[in-house]
């Protein structure tokens, strides 16, 4: 542990300071180049599978939501628009957009999620994020006409890692169904044991839930009643499940469903954790979420084969100061 003079004193088992006092990839750390070679042997078929969702999806947000669909748009060229114009004996099309980096299939940078901590024992609690960077300082909020920006802890920092290493498919489909069901250490445990899967240090974890499968079904027009009825979610609330994830050493939760974990908005926000796996992941070990990926086709593909384990690339766009990102991972297995 390497303090600094952001904070003397940091969450209880949490990793700040284990990469140093400046570290912003947190757990990616733990990815060596003979964890690489290993995710490497995985492949033997040679065919890759796209994670991603197409990033229209989900579909039919109401003008008020807080995340929009993307919005393709053209600007001109001189006096004309830059879409099928001829350019000497070429014809090139031209496009810009504007996009909600966490709206369909993407990442949580570090940045995304901090919480009231008090980091130097004056029993004060500050807003803060994972090692101690600090709000309002180092992730900063819209000033008059300066845009918002993540100084540190931004998902470039993620990206510059290469984001590659072992993946694991825990298929929580096959082993519960696609009702929703409250996945907690028990389950968790259970389901491992059914399919036989070995979780390893630096492994990213896939969680198929088959809520992807459902969304992608309903073509842009989402029925929120029925997808809240489908597929688990992780308990954030299960002491026992946060500290497995403390101690397996997989750098990142990966889910096809909105947050990997269960989000009770029956609550009040204000007053309520309704994000503990996120405090737990994000603020205190460091490890990135990956929301809504498209697991469905490698899912099947793996029970097929009777194999839980692939060769997963996955890095976000290298967008400096951003929170989040889309992405467009694959696996290859």
């Amino acid at each position: 542990m390497t303090a600094n003079e952001r904070w003397t004193r940091r969450p209880e088992g949490s990793t700040w300071g284990d990469w140093g006092a400046d570290d912003q990839v947190g757990r990616l750390n733990l990815i060596t180049p003979e964890m690489r070679l290993a995710a490497v042997a995985e492949v033997r078929e040679g065919r890759a599978f796209l994670l991603s969702l197409p990033l229209d999806l989900p579909g039919d947000e109401g003008p008020d939501a807080y995340r929009q669909a993307p919005r393709l748009f053209v600007r001109n060229w001189g006096d004309e628009p830059l879409y099928n114009m001829r350019v000497g004996s070429a014809v090139t099309s031209d496009d810009h957009v504007v996009l909600s980096l966490q709206y369909s299939t993407q990442w949580d940078a570090l940045a995304h999620c901090g919480a009231m901590f008090d980091v130097d024992g004056s029993g004060t609690p500050v807003p803060v994020y994972y090692n101690g960077w600090r709000a309002h300082e180092h992730i900063v909020g819209p000033q008059g006409d300066a845009p918002p920006c993540a100084h540190k802890l931004g998902i470039e920092n993620m990206a510059l890692t290469g984001v590659q290493g072992r993946g694991v498919l825990i298929d929580l489909a096959r082993q519960f169904g696609t009702e929703f069901r409250l996945v907690g250490y028990d389950d968790l445990m259970r389901t491992l044991d059914a399919q036989g899967q070995e979780v390893r240090t630096g492994d990213f974890l896939c969680f198929y839930t088959g809520y992807g499968d459902a969304l992608l079904a309903m073509g842009r027009q989402p029925d929120h009643a029925a997808l809240h009825r489908t597929g688990c979610a992780l308990d954030g609330h299960d002491a026992r499940l946060l500290q497995w994830i403390e101690d397996s050493g997989a750098v990142s939760l990966i889910a096809d469903n909105p947050a990997v974990e269960f989000v009770d908005q029956s609550v009040d926000y204000r007053t309520h954790d309704i994000l503990p796996l996120h405090i737990h992941c994000i603020f205190k070990l460091g490890m990135h979420l990956g929301e809504l990926f498209w697991l469905g086709d490698l899912a099947r593909h793996l029970r097929a084969t009777e194999r839980t384990a692939f060769l997963f690339t996955g890095p976000p766009l290298r967008l400096p100061g951003a929170c989040g990102s889309p992405a467009a991972p694959v696996a290859t297995v």
